[in-house]
């Protein structure tokens, strides 16, 4: 083969079409790698995606409707019925909020077709004083539906105790106008995973006595803040880049949450950044960052160990709550009975405290080991206002990220698969 000299050519003014030609003809050339782009170009697509990209302008929303609904509910036991996306948001705030409020219902939501879980759960709810709320975007989810049929052979399921929550054109809203059933309209640009601060959680959540404004309060907080460029923006955008720049060494990103009441939320986590992000490009390369969402003191004793001895393979997010808005005190002895047990210094300390002391030792290892990448949250208190932030954060945050990777970030093909493989298995049987 010649060798050739391509500054040389264009020296000499050369460079022409047959040159080219030429060139072409002794290698070819493609590629599977993408540029990464500038973060001014990332906020721009963002910025263009809210014109149909429904979950973006959803902290705006008017909620009288929904307060109103809520408040003519009054049954005792609010069960929900929906998986994914349709159930772990409104879970999240739920099981956040649920130990330091007194509310006067109770919220149950019925995720899976597992038949001793749905009997189990079931034992602790008058069916007769419920309000099922029906929740599928598409209408047709397998396990909503067969959940929905089976509590209507135990109790009829009407409109004195039903609320439907599905697309307009669903065959699910469809039902429920059929049958004089209250629906609500989940709009189509809204994806399941994004759907916390629609119809899908506020409805249920309004009807519990949760304060749906001070989520939306929270929500605008970051929303605002981050689309002009103020304190949210850098954080957010930063991390995104970060973790597409570094996802090749660094592809697991763990969550580690100390508070009980955060398990949720990780769980609400893992299919926001799972379904989102492990997608094909625009190259048609595969991607994956990895969710696992822990909790803390209990991971501790656990996972903690792998990430500080195993392979460098992982950043850690750690998520501290300040103010518990509970007391509670390890007492002081008032005898010596426990005088041989360890750790008489905890005594006088609030659990808060404690809990908040695991985490800072927690952390100050990781920092030590210098080669772990990891980042901080501290949740002021806990109320709406506060746990939107963060989730209204962490959608931004996958939306960037995706951004980055050139991929779809609102679709889910391969979970789509398998439903298709799921229906055809239905339909050989018939």
């Amino acid at each position: 083969l010649i060798k050739i000299n391509h500054t040389e050519f264009t020296k000499i003014g050369i460079m022409n079409s047959s040159v080219k030609y030429f060139l072409q003809a002794l290698m070819k050339y493609n590629k599977n790698f993408y540029q990464i782009k500038s973060n001014t170009e990332i906020f721009k697509r963002i910025k263009a995606e809210r014109n149909h990209i429904g979950y973006y302008n959803l902290p705006y929303q008017d909620t009288a409707d929904i307060k109103k609904y809520a408040t003519s509910i009054t049954k005792k036991h609010i069960v929900v019925l929906g998986i994914g996306g349709s159930s772990l948001g409104a879970r999240a705030i739920y099981e956040f909020l649920l130990p330091s409020n007194n509310y006067s219902k109770v919220l149950l939501f019925l995720e899976t077709v597992d038949p001793l879980k749905i009997n189990h759960c079931l034992k602790k709810v008058d069916l007769n004083d419920a309000q099922f709320v029906i929740i599928s975007k598409s209408g047709e989810t397998i396990e909503t539906i067969s959940i929905f049929k089976y509590l209507n052979s135990l109790v009829e399921i009407n409109s004195t105790n039903c609320t439907i929550i599905s697309e307009r054109k669903s065959s699910l809203t469809q039902f429920a106008n059929d049958n004089n059933i209250k629906a609500f309209d989940l709009s189509e640009d809204v994806g399941g995973r994004f759907s916390v601060f629609s119809v899908v959680g506020l409805v249920p959540l309004a009807m519990v006595g949760v304060d749906i404004d001070n989520l939306l309060n929270g929500c605008k907080r970051v929303a605002d803040s981050f689309f002009e460029k103020s304190d949210y923006y850098k954080p957010i955008i930063r991390k995104a880049r970060f973790l597409v720049e570094n996802k090749s060494r660094f592809n697991i990103n763990v969550v580690f949450s100390y508070s009980s009441l955060l398990e949720s939320f990780n769980k609400w986590y893992v299919q926001l950044w799972a379904e989102s992000l492990g997608k094909i490009n625009v190259n048609g390369t595969r991607q994956a960052l990895t969710p696992i969402g822990l909790v803390g003191p209990v991971d501790q004793h656990s996972f903690l160990q792998l990430i500080m001895d195993g392979v460098r393979d992982k950043t850690v997010t750690f998520i501290k709550i300040e103010d518990l808005k509970d007391g509670s005190v390890i007492p002081k002895a008032s005898s010596n009975k426990f005088d041989k047990l360890a750790w008489d210094r905890i005594e006088g300390y609030s659990f808060n405290e404690l809990l908040n002391m695991q985490a800072d030792a927690t952390i100050q290892s990781i920092q030590e080991q210098d080669d772990i990448p990891c980042d901080i949250i501290s949740i002021r208190t806990v109320d709406e206002y506060n746990i939107a932030k963060i989730m209204f954060s962490y959608q931004l945050l996958v939306s960037c990220i995706g951004a980055f990777l050139q991929i779809n970030t609102y679709d889910q093909p391969g979970v789509e698969s398998g439903k298709t493989n799921l229906a055809e298995k239905f339909s050989k049987k018939s």
